[in-house]
């Protein structure tokens, strides 16, 4: 669970006592080269439990909620992900220029794949929400990468199996939108294998893999793996 007994710091204490943190590698073109966080929660004590665990973190660095633009992540906090939090989700994810990590108590199969439509690629179960595994998991949506508990990740594997039986009896066949080639690429991804176990598998280097992923994304306006999975599998495809 968010830790929340954490001794609060205020903006003026914590940016005057905090040393000046160098670049990190790969996170050139950052200010500083650190990611800018932002934290929203409806319970004020969970966003400064989730503040306090992220402002100890060289790599972060945390803004305000109005402080958005490219590059930032935004950390969303949800005991239950319900209609009107999916549409919170949806109007903040909606400029485009947000990455975000959903930390959350229950999700339902059904809201899963909508979660992952809207482009929240990194899931964190609420109870596992230490700092390490809340910096992890903001690291992989600052990459655009795609992060989800082993149990989540096996909920959506089963939908995809549903999906693909119920797909191969429709008449028809989906769009254009992917080749063969990426259609590979992204079942592999799906079933939760990495970069290079899906090289491995389909005899490519670990660099076409990252540049079949990337071009998909770009082409088709997807935030990260993940979306392209629920894109992919909403189109009929897995």
């Amino acid at each position: 669970m968010l830790r929340s007994s954490l001794p609060r710091i205020d903006a003026d204490t914590a940016a005057t006592s905090r040393p000046a943190t160098p670049a990190l590698p790969g996170q050139r073109g950052r200010p500083g080269g650190r990611i800018p966080v932002t934290v929203h929660a409806l319970d004020p004590i969970s966003r400064e439990g989730a503040r306090g665990q992220l402002r100890r973190r060289p790599e972060i660095e945390l803004r305000e909620d109005s402080e958005t633009g490219p590059g930032t992540v935004a950390l969303l906090i949800s005991d239950v992900l319900d209609d009107d939090a999916v549409a919170r989700l949806r109007r903040m994810m909606g400029s485009g220029q947000t990455r975000a990590v959903l930390v959350v108590g229950s999700l339902r199969d059904a809201k899963l794949l909508d979660v992952l439509g809207i482009g929240i690629g990194a899931i964190v179960w609420r109870h596992e929400a230490t700092e390490d595994r809340l910096a992890q998991a903001v690291m992989a949506a600052a990459r655009g990468d795609g992060e989800l508990p082993a149990d989540l990740l096996g909920r959506l594997i089963d939908q995809v199996n549903v999906l693909h039986r119920t797909a191969a009896g429709r008449v028809g066949v989906p769009g254009s939108g992917l080749s063969p080639r990426e259609v590979d690429v992204l079942r592999l991804v799906a079933d939760g294998l990495g970069t290079s176990e899906i090289a491995a598998k389909l005899a490519y280097s670990d660099r076409t893999i990252k540049n079949i992923l990337h071009e998909l994304t770009t082409r088709l306006h997807l935030r990260n793996r993940a979306h392209a999975v629920a894109y992919a599998l909403r189109e009929g495809y897995l």
